[in-house]
């Protein structure tokens, strides 16, 4: 039979090539680059306060946004599946807004927001709650620029899930708590912790729409993408690659582990489908 695509000897080299180009070779010359400039260096550079604050900060915020994402973003995939209202088609188009608008551009619309004089920031003043240039403000965005990541992967498995299982259990008399948490939520908890990774993942990284509602005050609301510019900018290339290397190995650890216990839940799933 002709294939449409090529063997796969040929697919599988360009695909490590590919890989070894975009992602393999930029992180080894990472690792290599903090070696050359020495252990020492490297403890140095986090052998730092302000280094570990930095690292509480983007990890704390980022965990607390993808938890926050996971809860509101699979509600609000469960009303675009399963509801139909006047403007729906607008909603869901504007889920996708934080992937398509620039960092920038979400960071100085925030800040103009939440600080005291404006909109929401005036009204949340008067009740001692300052949300920008504060770890509340980092939250709200990072959860800002993570939910789409929620809501469109747990989009097209919701509707995979005929309703008709629904309707089976609630004449068996389950009550609909019951139906959620024995039908619906084990198919839909892949996606929806894939997404959540995927948001937490973005929010490690996230820069430009941090950077203008933080206030970027050290030990208190800078986070580990700003420290590494800092450091680039004051010259400092080892403590930077050494902040960067870390975030690396971190990163990747959290990732492995939360795709280890995706596979266990899938696994699951297919002997529970199987029996």
């Amino acid at each position: 039979m002709k294939r449409v695509l090529p063997g796969f000897g040929i697919s599988l080299g360009f695909t490590l090539l590919y890989l070894s180009f975009i992602v393999l070779i930029p992180l080894a010359a990472l690792l290599v680059f903090t070696v050359d400039n020495g252990w020492e260096t490297f403890w140095n550079a986090l052998n730092d306060p302000r280094v570990f604050a930095a690292f509480r900060l983007s990890f704390t915020a980022s965990f607390i946004a993808a938890l926050i994402n996971g809860i509101f973003g699979l509600l609000i995939a469960w009303v675009l599946v399963r509801y139909s209202f006047p403007g729906k088609r607008i909603m869901d188009g504007m889920i996708d807004l934080p992937f398509a608008l620039p960092t920038a551009v979400a960071g100085i619309a925030l800040t103009s927001l939440y600080t005291e004089s404006g909109w929401i920031g005036s009204l949340l003043a008067p009740l001692g709650i300052q949300v920008a240039f504060t770890p509340l403000g980092v939250t709200i965005a990072l959860t800002f620029i993570g939910l789409p990541f929620v809501v469109r992967m747990v989009e097209p498995v919701l509707k995979t899930i005929q309703q008709e299982q629904e309707e089976a259990s609630a004449l068996l008399g389950a009550s609909s708590f019951q139906t959620f948490r024995k039908i619906i939520f084990p198919v839909l908890a892949p996606a929806l912790l894939t997404g959540m990774t995927l948001a937490f993942a973005r929010a490690l990284g996230e820069y430009g729409s941090v950077v203008f509602i933080a206030g970027n005050m050290p030990m208190r609301t800078e986070i580990v993408p700003l420290l590494i510019m800092t450091k680039l900018e004051q010259f400092d290339y080892g403590g930077a690659t050494a902040i960067a290397l870390v975030m690396l190995i971190l990163s990747f650890a959290l990732l492995l582990l939360v795709n280890a216990f995706q596979w266990v839940l899938m696994r699951k799933l297919g002997q529970r489908r199987i029996t």
